[in-house]
């Protein structure tokens, strides 16, 4: 038996083989350090532009996949044996703002396989759980690296991490870090103590700004088929087919529907405090409401055209089914919902929405032959 599998074997944890170690060909590893265990990368704690171009790309949702760290054992800095334990996700972004907080100290990170996915959604997906900690604890030969038995695990991992279980088959005790990596310094010198101010999740508005890229790339998809739609049928009239109406009206209605989906994916994130209802549904669709009213002044005060009742009633009713769908999106972007909320709340509303759409859409072709 080697000395990796006495020493797993000794804390109960199952004989677990040694992991492929990371790869050092990569720009933010700077040397490795020599451990018992093997050597281990550096990382370093400053962002290059690759970094950050990577990050503003997958904020657009380009190569969002595959923007991922090898699992693994990771050193910031030069630990030793006493020196922190930080878990991170392999979903670059996280483990980048990991180790950009931790410039000039010494500390080690695990990173754990969540399939590329940031800490929060892979504690609910499972990928950041207890199995999966155990499991890596093992694989990278933490017991050989460091003396102390304390893991911080981030706050916000905290639903997929059961610390009892953890401390049962590895012999590390869980502590949980604050909910943002950006106090992670001021959690360290306080002796791993977090404050109430640290525990409490904030989601303010340039938060949330962030977040309307990536909200902007499904509502735009969408947007972009609804509005094909809406052009193709404006050439429907009471004599029959009219190819000439696809260009106008075709274009100003298809243009509506998707400036609608752009409208409903930035205003959502901007306003969603100050929107009516607790649900992400409701509250898309007054922010539809708002864009019908608006639209509908635009196109009759300075277009100089006057909508029939069908018109009106069926942009009534499909914008804000379509803002409303869209709102809901965005209950994966917030730590504000819950799964089993979620989960009624598409019970409830997603009928509603299809619904509403479809006869909004049969009311508009209905007003083309009024």
């Amino acid at each position: 038996m080697t000395g990796e599998q006495k020493s797993c074997c000794c804390s109960g944890l199952p004989a677990i083989p040694p992991a492929e170690p990371p790869r050092l060909d990569r720009d933010w590893i700077d040397g490795t350090v020599d451990t018992p265990a093997g050597p281990v990368p550096r990382v370093a704690t400053t962002l290059n532009g690759a970094d950050r171009l990577g990050a503003w790309k997958v904020r657009w949702g380009l190569s969002r996949s595959s923007y991922r760290v090898d699992p693994g054992l990771y050193a910031a800095g030069s630990p030793t044996p006493e020196s922190p334990v930080l878990i991170s996700a392999n979903y670059k972004m996280s483990f980048d703002i990991v180790r950009s907080r931790l410039a000039g100290r010494d500390a080690w990170i695990v990173v754990l396989d969540t399939r590329g996915v940031n800490v929060w959604c892979a504690a609910g997906k499972g990928t950041f759980g207890t199995d999966e900690l155990i499991h890596r604890i093992g694989a990278v030969g933490l017991e050989q690296v460091v003396a102390h038995r304390k893991l911080i695990v981030p706050q916000l991992g905290a639903t997929g991490v059961s610390a009892h279980r953890v401390k049962s088959a590895s012999g590390f005790r869980v502590i949980y870090g604050p909910v943002k990596a950006a106090e992670l310094p001021a959690f360290l010198d306080a002796g791993m103590k977090a404050t109430p101010a640290m525990r409490r999740i904030r989601f303010p508005l340039r938060d949330r700004c962030v977040l309307i890229p990536i909200e902007l790339i499904p509502a735009v998809k969408l947007g972009l088929l609804a509005a094909a739609l809406l052009t193709l049928l404006s050439g429907l009239e009471p004599g029959g087919f009219d190819p000439s109406r696809i260009l106008s009206p075709g274009l100003a209605n298809g243009a509506i529907l998707l400036c609608a989906s752009i409208f409903g994916a930035v205003m959502v994130p901007l306003f969603v405090p100050w929107l009516p209802g607790r649900s992400f549904s409701f509250k898309g669709v007054s922010v539809g409401l708002v864009y019908v009213l608006l639209a509908g002044w635009l196109v009759v005060g300075f277009g100089g055209s006057d909508l029939n009742w069908a018109a009106w009633a069926s942009w009534l009713l499909m914008v804000p089914a379509v803002t409303s769908f869209l709102a809901m999106n965005f209950t994966g972007a917030t730590t504000f919902t819950s799964l089993s909320g979620v989960m009624g709340e598409m019970r409830v509303a997603i009928p509603l929405q299809i619904g509403s759409a479809a006869a909004g859409l049969i009311l508009w072709i209905v007003s083309l032959y009024i």
